[in-house]
């Protein structure tokens, strides 16, 4: 979820929740996940290093980021998710917001009251696993200018940003989920992972 939106729910055949995409839509979604890391890269397990420089290559990588999410149809991205192990992450919740860059983000504060709800991931194609998170968060971090921002998000925004945080430190929704949503995850993400190979091939 925090990276790619809820597909559509199926029968007992799932069906592909893109596959009715306009035809260069589906083209330009495809182009961009050939870029983002999937489930298996040794990245997506490591943890990201701080920023230290905010100049014109750190605002290049979010500007990348932001397009590539926006390709992919995704609501966020980590920089992990596109090999680069910076403490960087882009979203966008609601398809006429801006894109935010939050560069270094720390969370300062998070609600006891948490809520369950699906989410899927661009590196975990065809996966979708309940995750508790917190209702209301608040981040602290700075933009690609290196201005301080301070966050207070609830809701759908709250969850993405804590998603994304969680890959900026290696941690995927699988380790977040039970033992058996995780086995299920398991062998929806063998078959879309081979499924995408052969469409590749």
């Amino acid at each position: 979820m925090a990276d790619d939106p809820e597909p559509a729910a199926g029968a007992e055949v799932a069906e592909d929740p893109y596959a009715r995409l306009d035809p260069a839509v589906r083209a330009r979604r495809d182009a961009a996940l050939q870029h983002v890391r999937k489930y298996g890269d040794p990245v997506l397990k490591t943890r990201a290093r701080p920023i230290e420089r905010f100049d014109d290559a750190l605002r290049q990588e979010v500007e990348r980021m932001g397009k590539l999410m926006d390709d992919a149809l995704g609501i966020g991205l980590a920089a992990t998710q596109v090999g680069i192990l910076n403490r960087v992450l882009v979203y966008r919740v609601g398809s006429d917001g801006a894109i935010a860059a939050l560069v270094n983000p720390e969370l300062e504060w998070s609600s006891r009251d948490e809520e369950p709800l699906d989410e899927g991931c661009l590196s975990l194609p065809g996966v979708l696993v309940e995750v508790d998170r917190p209702i209301h968060v608040r981040v602290r971090a700075r933009d690609e200018y290196g201005d301080p921002l301070l966050v207070e998000a609830s809701g759908l925004e709250a969850r993405v940003i804590q998603h994304e945080m969680d890959h900026l430190d290696g941690v995927l929704i699988l380790e977040r989920t039970s033992r058996d949503q995780r086995k299920q995850a398991m062998r929806t993400l063998r078959e879309a992972l081979a499924e995408e190979d052969a469409r590749v091939a």
